[in-house]
């Protein structure tokens, strides 16, 4: 174990884009446990568009990361210490912890990532702990998929959207898929099984969703909100279902962002649109956990990990979840398990 521990802290409060000076990175003193608690050291650190939620003051679902804090992040760590039974040394454990090589948690932060098997403990969080939960929770739950549907998707070649699709068609669906470069298209089609990929960068959304979606919407996984909300509130079949995952086309806005400009369709096609944080579905993870596992077994669900190596390219990294330059899960590996 180093002597310091590195730690990026938050300094300021973004106005639009991640700028540089928003996170400092500092060497620190190693914290040390106390009773009831855990020192582990950073393995993994997953890289999500909450991020940015967090970093701000606004109306969120968590209490936003104060300045001068540790930046809040999901990650996995080996335990290093322990003051409880509860964990033990060399236990490989994740939840919510902070972007810092050594960390403290406990029982209400953090829990055993337990047996992976034959998946390595990199694609078993990259994949199980936050992305596939969200997923299969937010689609299953909220969208509602009847064999036959169509199903679109933005974002389809992100960590969640890539996953989502696949679980469409593993029900029985037809998967639209939205992504931001042809190379993106072609590999959510060819090796994900999406239907039909658009390109919203290069075509005509709207156009090309009418073409893709000839008899209308069923389920709009929404992942971005804006301008596509509203193409795709405009094809939206009576009773149709929109689960609201994220809305990172206007995490960086820095004017308020104009509701859908097609909201009376909600009332005239009688939507059902539900917003979902994975928080609230804790206590049915075991739920996704088997069923995502099983589905990795059988070849039917694949993922792919954008992976940035060292801690100290945090801050450069998570900027290409507002890029779109990222492929897959987005993360930061720190030391392999």
């Amino acid at each position: 174990m180093t002597e310091t521990n590195r730690v990026w802290r938050l300094r300021k409060r973004p106005v639009g884009d991640i700028t540089d000076d928003v996170l400092s990175l500092e060497n620190e003193a190693i914290p040390e446990p106390g009773e009831g608690e855990i020192l582990f050291r950073l393995n993994y650190l997953s890289l999500d568009p909450t991020n940015r939620i967090w970093m701000s003051d606004m109306e969120q679902y968590m209490e936003p990361v104060a300045l001068d804090a540790p930046m809040r992040g999901v990650v996995c760590g080996t335990v290093i210490k322990s003051n409880t039974p509860e964990f033990k040394e060399g236990d490989i454990v994740s939840g919510i912890g902070t972007w810092a090589d050594y960390q403290i948690g406990s029982s209400a932060s953090v829990g055993l990532l337990g047996d992976t098997g034959d998946v390595p403990v990199i694609d078993a969080f990259g994949t199980l702990a936050l992305v596939g939960p969200t997923a299969y929770f937010c689609l299953l739950d909220i969208g509602d998929p009847k064999p036959g549907e169509t199903v679109v998707v933005s974002t389809a070649a992100g960590a969640v959207g890539a996953l989502v699709g696949q679980i469409a068609k593993i029900k029985g669906c037809r998967a639209v898929g939205l992504t931001g470069s042809d190379e993106k298209c072609q590999w959510i089609t060819e090796e994900l099984g999406y239907d039909v990929a658009i390109n919203y960068k290069t075509q005509d959304v709207g156009k090309a969703l009418a073409e893709a979606c000839p008899n209308g919407i069923d389920v709009y996984y929404d992942n971005v909100g804006g301008k596509i909300l509203d193409e795709c509130l405009k094809l939206m079949n009576l009773h149709g279902r929109i689960p609201t995952c994220g809305l990172i086309s206007q995490y960086n806005a820095t004017e308020p962002v104009p509701g859908p400009y097609n909201y009376d369709l909600i009332l005239m096609h009688r939507l059902k649109i539900q917003g979902f944080i994975i928080l609230d579905y804790m206590d049915r993870y075991p739920e996704a956990l088997e069923a995502l596992s099983g589905w990795m077994k059988e070849g039917k669900l694949k993922a792919r990990l954008d992976v940035t190596d060292g801690l100290e390219n945090a801050l450069q990294a998570v900027k290409k979840l507002y890029t779109g330059d990222n492929m897959g899960k987005l993360m930061v590996r720190v030391k392999d398990v």
